[in-house]
């Protein structure tokens, strides 16, 4: 037993001494090695998929949710997600981990945020409100639900829907605003 304590106190100094000892690059230039990159996924994925479990999604088929959505996108999504047409912005390259496109559908972007939404849309419409009221942490994503309103914030939602479907012309009459 003095072993397995002895053991369990210098894991812990030794993991207290490497993250006061600076040597975990830090910088969004760099990549995480695969376990880190692995811990970190499965957090993010698993915690948004918890909290995200029990949220109701309103009916979203409103067109008007499509016009306020898209303007807020544009206003304060595109510069990281993108639009049609634009593959890629000096954000997008300068974040770690790399944003989705999110004008590419769900399945093409490799990037959902929590367990189960590929396969039910649901699922992936709670987790895209969860998200953008919520944030992630240390990742680039701001929290919305600060600043938005719930329905403001189900507006986007209704946009993301929508978006992979959009060309160029249709994603600027969309966002245009009034």
């Amino acid at each position: 037993m003095k072993i397995i304590i002895g053991l369990f106190i210098v894991t812990i100094l030794g993991g207290v001494g490497f993250i006061y000892s600076g040597l975990y690059p830090i910088g969004a230039d760099n990549r995480h090695n695969a376990l880190t990159f692995w811990l970190l996924e499965t957090l993010r994925k698993k915690s948004i998929s918890r909290a995200s479990k029990d949220i109701e999604v309103p009916d979203l088929s409103d067109p008007q949710l499509l016009l306020s959505g898209g303007a807020d996108y544009n206003d304060m999504c595109v510069g990281c997600h993108l639009k049609p047409g634009v593959t890629e912005t000096d954000m997008t390259l300068g974040l770690y981990p790399a944003p989705p496109n999110l004008t590419l559908a769900s399945d093409q972007h490799d990037h959902n945020h929590g367990e189960g939404g590929y396969d039910d849309p649901v699922v992936m419409t709670r987790q895209q409100f969860w998200v953008i009221k919520h944030g992630i942490i240390a990742s680039g994503m701001a929290a919305f639900g600060p600043t938005h309103s719930d329905e403001r914030i189900w507006a986007m939602v209704a946009f993301l829907r929508k978006l992979p479907e959009l060309n160029e012309t249709q994603y600027q009459i969309l966002t245009a605003r009034k």
